[in-house]
């Protein structure tokens, strides 16, 4: 082999150790100080600002429909009592700072699920999450329709849509 070959094959070996390093330490980081990047498309944003411009009209006028639920409660596991009231829609939970349930728990990712309305009824939805999000025994691969009283199991904690 000439040594021309031999010094190009050093660098290529040398550059694909340092992109393994570099991945690996952004991995890292994204774990530890969650990612930053808007995970939520265009549409989907649109969408959760018409519902919130919904439900600020609906709480001016004071009266919501029969029925409907009014907070998440958190059931079981270490953050068990906690309320959030669903008038903070969309509400993100998670590891992250930026949860509104903030869960403390190894199984929990940094943005694991959001609770969102759309129209009229509630739904969750896994942000791809690893350890997933389930409605009783059936994981979550889509937004799912929340009805008043679903227990909502992430990790080690239950939550529960209230009235």
């Amino acid at each position: 082999m000439s040594e021309l070959t031999l010094m190009l094959i050093r660098f290529a070996y040398l550059a694909i150790l340092w992109i393994f390093v570099l991945s690996a330490v952004s991995v890292v980081r994204s774990d530890m100080f969650g990612a930053r990047v808007d995970s939520t498309p265009r549409a989907e944003r649109k969408a959760d600002k018409q519902a919130r411009r919904e439900a600020q009209s609906r709480s001016r006028s004071g009266r919501r429909p029969r029925g409907e639920p009014t907070y998440v409660a958190v059931v079981d596991g270490s953050n068990a009592g906690e309320t959030v009231s669903l008038d903070e829609a969309p509400i993100l939970v998670g590891r992250g700072a930026d949860a509104a349930i903030r869960l403390d728990d190894d199984y929990v990712s940094t943005r694991h699920a959001r609770i969102a309305r759309s129209g009229e009824q509630w739904f969750i939805e896994d942000l791809g999450s690893t350890n997933g999000t389930y409605i009783g025994s059936h994981r979550l691969t889509q937004p799912t329709i929340l009805q008043l009283g679903s227990t909502v199991r992430i990790g080690k904690t239950t939550l529960e849509l209230r009235k």
